[in-house]
């Protein structure tokens, strides 16, 4: 696989740009992207739902913890999509041990509350760095990028939070005239299941929405600063992730 067989155009750019350049992956590759990461994530997203019984707020906190670990699905088809590549669910599937269970603990505890998670992803998930030599590498990435990786995530976090309040105010817009009250009340009860998997299941429209465009805004700040600091040579790293 040769570095000119990229799909898309590499040079640098400031990190914004970087950023939207995600989104253009996403869209390009957009049958890749639902057909492999939708059924990972419904399947998933209705197990989250099914503990609505044990406790009101646990769908919706499990589905907001999981969120790294959907990510590694959704790099590994972004990482195709930068080489031209259309990605199966069969493919995921013959690398579900290494995407899915790939430092499993780490991706879930410690690397959850990271605020530049999807822009250090790859370092983990596609160069497979270790120990001191992944510090001194995040640490390389991150020189002078912290603010922008930062800001991304803020930014997408926003966003989420915005729309996921906008969605449940459509209960209160179709809601009959006066009833607004009693509405607000019902919602704000997490002791009644109904309600519960109603917000979590408007949380979860909005992840899954979101998240594939978030991923591919860090791989794509990623490989700018990957242009930046090494040029063109990014062949033999990626290697293994692209297999």
């Amino acid at each position: 696989m040769q570095v000119d067989g990229l799909a898309i155009a590499l040079r640098p750019r400031p990190m914004a740009e970087a950023a939207d350049l995600g989104a253009q992956l996403v869209r390009s590759h957009a049958r890749s992207v639902w057909r492999t990461f939708l059924p990972v994530y419904i399947v998933t997203v209705l197990l989250a739902l099914c503990t609505v019984e044990i406790a009101g707020w646990l769908p919706s906190l499990l589905i907001f913890w999981l969120k790294p670990w959907f990510d590694r699905s959704l790099l590994f088809v972004h990482s195709r999509a930068v080489f031209g590549q259309e990605t199966r669910w069969s493919d995921l599937w013959q690398n579900r041990r290494a995407v899915w269970g790939g430092q499993l603990l780490r991706t879930l505890l410690w690397r959850r509350f990271s605020p530049w998670r999807s822009f250090t992803q790859a370092i983990d998930q596609l160069e497979g760095q270790r120990g001191s030599a992944r510090r001194k590498r995040r640490t390389q990435l991150l020189r002078g990028r912290r603010g922008a990786a930062t800001g991304m995530q803020m930014v997408f976090a926003n966003v989420e939070m915005a729309l996921d309040i906008c969605l449940l105010s459509l209960l209160f817009w179709f809601a009959p005239e006066g009833s607004a009250k009693d509405l607000f009340g019902w919602l704000t009860q997490s002791d009644v299941p109904l309600q519960s998997l109603l917000t979590a299941g408007a949380y979860a429209l909005v992840v899954g929405v979101l998240e594939p465009f978030y991923v591919a805004a860090g791989f794509a700040m990623y490989l700018n600063r990957r242009v930046e600091l090494e040029a063109w040579d990014i062949e033999q790293e990626f290697r293994r992730g692209f297999r």
